[in-house]
């Protein structure tokens, strides 16, 4: 693990991070952030790292550690699904859409890859 200096309003913060790709990722705020070769940030935390709305992927390599929901269960906007632990720290990553658990892809104590799809909610 590495670590990583961040500097923010004036304060500079000191963060865990890992290089995996060429990418150093790292967790900060309660968000997962992407920095490539270029020096470019962006954020990728839980359903934002996807591009569809439903789709809730890894963010970053790691376990999970808790599935909080099973096929079929409504679930609301912000509500915790999955709760992974990579680089040492816990992410939880929520629902960024009302509507109904359609699948459900992992379960705790697996090992998953970034960008892999954990769950899928559909509108109802």
């Amino acid at each position: 693990m590495r670590w990583l200096e961040v500097e923010f309003q004036g304060h500079k913060y000191r963060v865990p991070a890992v290089k995996r790709q060429g990418r150093l990722w790292f967790h900060w705020r309660g968000e997962t952030h992407v920095m490539d070769s270029s020096g470019a940030a962006r954020r990728t935390t839980g359903a934002a790292s996807s591009a569809r709305s439903g789709v809730i992927a890894a963010p970053m390599p790691g376990k999970v550690t808790r599935v909080s929901v099973s096929r079929g269960d409504l679930v609301k906007r912000g509500q915790m699904l999955v709760v992974m632990e990579a680089m040492k720290m816990e992410y939880t990553l929520e629902a960024d859409c009302d509507g109904r658990v359609e699948e459900v892809r992992i379960q705790a104590g697996q090992q998953v890859a970034l960008g892999e799809v954990l769950v899928r909610v559909v509108d109802v």
